[in-house]
C-alpha cells in the first residue's frame, strides 16, 4: 500500500520542469567543462579555435523551460568560436586567463546543480523512508 501513495510523489519528482532541466543542465555545464579543459590543453597549438555553445542555446533553453517542452530540447553539440579574434600571431584564439575564469564559473554552476538534484533525491528519500 506505501508503494501507492508515493508513486505519485516519485513521479512528480522525475517530472517536475526544475528537476528536468536541472538534470539537463548538467550535461551541458558537463559538456562544456570539457571544452573548457580542451582549450587550455590546446594553448599552444597553432590555429586552434575554441570551441563553445551554439550563441542561441540559453534562448532556447529558456524557451523550453517557459513552455514546459523540455523534452524538445537537444543536447547541443559544440561550434566553432568565429567571434573570438586571435590575440596572437600563431592564430589561436585562446585566452588562458579567460578560459580559466569561465571553467571555475562553469564549476560552480555545476556544484549548484548537483545540490538541487540532490535536494530532489532526498526528498524522494524521506517519502519512501519517512526519514531524512
Amino acid at each position: 500500500m506505501g508503494c501507492l501513495t508515493t508513486a505519485p510523489m516519485i513521479d512528480g519528482i522525475f517530472s517536475s520542469t526544475n528537476y528536468i532541466a536541472s538534470k539537463r543542465l548538467m550535461d551541458i555545464t558537463q559538456l562544456r567543462h570539457e571544452a573548457l579543459a580542451s582549450y587550455i590543453a590546446n594553448i599552444e597549438t597553432p590555429n586552434y579555435k575554441r570551441l563553445d555553445l551554439p550563441k542561441d542555446f540559453a534562448k532556447e533553453f529558456a524557451k523550453c523551460i517557459k513552455t514546459g517542452s523540455m523534452d524538445e530540447l537537444k543536447t547541443p553539440s559544440l561550434v566553432t568560436d568565429n567571434d573570438t579574434t586571435s590575440q596572437r600571431g600563431d592564430g589561436n584564439n585562446v585566452e588562458v586567463d579567460k578560459e580559466l575564469t569561465a571553467m571555475s564559473t562553469n564549476t560552480m554552476q555545476f556544484n549548484a546543480l548537483t545540490e538541487f538534484v540532490s535536494a530532489s533525491l532526498k526528498q524522494l528519500r524521506v517519502a519512501i523512508t519517512g526519514r531524512s
